[in-house]
């Protein structure tokens, strides 16, 4: 801070510019240390997942066939889902669980950006890849 012959006191020019881009600095890492607001990939498809898994559980339990239609824009078991924002499944499939829990094996790879997780759903496991 500086007093002019006048007694008034303010900030240089330099100290002015020096907070701006302080400042400046402060924002620009908040905003790169903010996640996506379209959430995970991988979160979504560990969801679609433990869903399917559910579905095959129910299968066995119930002693009837279970469904879960997959389309780039979504899934259907009980209820018509739709995958994270911004991601889309790679084809359309039909997975049939029968009252055993048993289905012909099935990989759905969902994409979002650069960014590919597989689900592999097989005959006795559902897992993330």
């Amino acid at each position: 801070m500086r007093i002019s012959a006048t007694g008034a006191e303010g900030f240089t020019l330099v100290e002015l510019l020096v907070v701006m881009a302080i400042i400046g600095l402060a924002g620009a890492a908040v905003v790169l240390a903010m996640p996506d607001p379209r959430g995970e990939l991988r979160q979504g498809a560990e969801r679609f997942a433990a869903r399917v898994s559910a579905a095959r559980d129910r299968a066995v339990i119930e002693g009837r066939d279970q469904v879960v239609w997959v389309s780039p824009s979504g899934y259907r078991i009980e209820r018509p889902e739709t995958w994270p924002e911004g991601s889309h499944a790679t084809a359309k499939a039909r997975v049939r669980f029968d009252t055993v829990g048993q289905t012909e094996p099935v990989d759905i790879t969902l994409i979002r950006d650069d960014e590919r997780v597989t689900i592999a759903i097989g005959a006795d496991s559902i897992h993330v890849e």
